[in-house]
């Protein structure tokens, strides 16, 4: 067995404790869910038994995760930039872990159109916190002043838009990969517009 792989070997058998102590869980509960016994599963955690994947698959579904997140490493890319978009003001990350989704930052001045047609409905989600000032949220015929810290959650199927309400407002909204596949094929690019964020 190599450095990396006593390295691999030793976080799993971490992960394996640390999940289950979150869950609230005895050596004896977690062992009767993954159908172990309890000296096995205790022999797991502390490294005095080898790691076999049968086990593993048991014990990751015991614990409501996956193998894969179980034995998953820590990436090298760790720090992500942003893609500037100064036409539209915002800036926009990928997350790595579901390139589907991104998360939008946009400073907006003007209030959101009140004309229905002028607003976006598309499939997807969308989510967005108001870091700075007040924003306008037009859902439908329906308005939502949301404030600084507050968060607002809706489906983008209903027509929709927002903006600045009494001065300047910053967002940082996340899209669900329907969303941002609504935003792109409007905008022609990954870019969201100002009437629908």
């Amino acid at each position: 067995m190599t450095q990396g792989d006593d390295d691999l070997d030793g976080l799993v058998r971490k992960r394996i404790r640390a999940l289950r102590v979150a869950q609230g869980w005895s050596l004896e509960e977690l062992a009767t869910r993954a159908r172990l016994s309890q000296s096995s599963l205790s022999r797991i955690e502390n490294g005095q038994r080898r790691l076999a994947l049968d086990q593993l698959v048991t014990i990751a579904r015991a614990l409501d995760t996956t193998l894969d997140q179980l034995v998953e490493t820590a990436a090298d890319d760790v720090i992500t930039s942003p893609v500037i978009d100064s036409t539209h003001g915002s800036m926009r990350w990928l997350v790595k872990a579901d390139p589907g989704m991104s998360v939008v930052r946009r400073r907006m001045t003007e209030p959101p159109p009140e004309n229905p047609a002028r607003m976006r409905a598309h499939p997807g989600r969308e989510w967005l916190v108001v870091l700075s000032g007040t924003a306008l949220l037009m859902l439908g015929h329906r308005r939502y002043r949301v404030e600084a810290n507050q968060a607002a959650e809706f489906p983008t199927m209903m027509p929709h838009a927002i903006g600045a309400e009494g001065g300047p407002c910053e967002i940082l909204g996340i899209f669900d990969r329907d969303a941002r596949r609504g935003h792109q094929s409007e905008d022609g690019d990954s870019s969201p517009r100002r009437a629908g964020r």
